[in-house]
């Protein structure tokens, strides 16, 4: 098993965010979580990463339990994907993606500028190496940042919501590069009502509302059959292009 979360609780002041959460990922497989706003989503992907430290339950990576013992060399192998990119303004592409290989890996300068232009042109982006942020669009950012998440090279990729802040017309090459990860075996778990890319290249889809995991399954069966009318209302509203609430 290459996660294992258990039993994730969490609360800020007096409202339970997670409210025991547990799920399970093998290697290569690709999970999109997805719930109506303020159903602890992203709170839940900020607590496996530990950004976010749970308050009750465990997180184990390749059967290691995460701790505050081990907390960066574990993070490594958890790579985050933000839906504000949190690119760093002052470095070009190529600096921004090699930065975590040089800073964290240990990697000489050169070494880890070839690494980030081939993670790059993975996501279609050599010819822009050299840009700024601030030069680039924001399906651009986003793809350099997915190229920083793939140059330090983690177990698996954490995704909160990745095309929310991009206009419709730019979310298409994040969604191709998405899928392409995908299918080169890349382990995902994405926050994300993407409903094209969650039929078309996840492995299951989660359903969560109120804190817990309401309804999990395959594509096919959470779109064409969900069991619980929660699931289907709100599905039915994200197919229709409605806010999901």
């Amino acid at each position: 098993m290459l996660l294992k979360v258990e039993n994730i609780h969490k609360r800020y002041d007096d409202a339970e965010v997670l409210k025991g959460v547990s799920l399970e990922m093998e290697t290569g497989q690709s999970k999109v979580i997805m719930g109506p706003s303020g159903t602890g989503k992203s709170t839940l992907l900020r607590c496996i990463n530990y950004l976010t430290p749970p308050d009750e339950g465990r997180v184990l990576v390749e059967g290691t339990e995460i701790t505050s013992r081990n907390l960066n060399r574990m993070r490594e192998k958890l790579a985050f994907v933000f839906q504000d990119f949190n690119l760093f303004t002052h470095l070009r592409a190529v600096d921004n993606v090699a930065i975590g290989p040089r800073k964290i890996r240990g990697m000489s300068k050169g070494a880890a500028h070839e690494l980030a232009m081939r993670e790059l042109e993975r996501v279609g982006l050599s010819e822009r190496a050299h840009a700024y942020p601030a030069e680039l669009s924001g399906g651009q950012q986003q793809r350099v940042s997915i190229a920083r998440a793939l140059a330090m090279e983690p177990k698996i990729i954490l995704f909160d919501e990745p095309t929310s802040a991009l206009d419709p017309e730019l979310t298409g090459e994040v969604i191709a590069v998405m899928k392409n990860l995908a299918s080169e075996g890349m382990t995902m778990l994405l926050v994300s009502h993407e409903v094209g890319f969650a039929r078309q290249a996840a492995d299951e889809i989660i359903f969560m509302d109120g804190g817990h995991i309401l309804e999990q399954g395959p594509p096919a069966q959470l779109f064409d059959a969900p069991q619980h009318d929660r699931t289907r209302q709100f599905l039915s509203r994200i197919g229709q292009g409605g806010e999901a609430a």
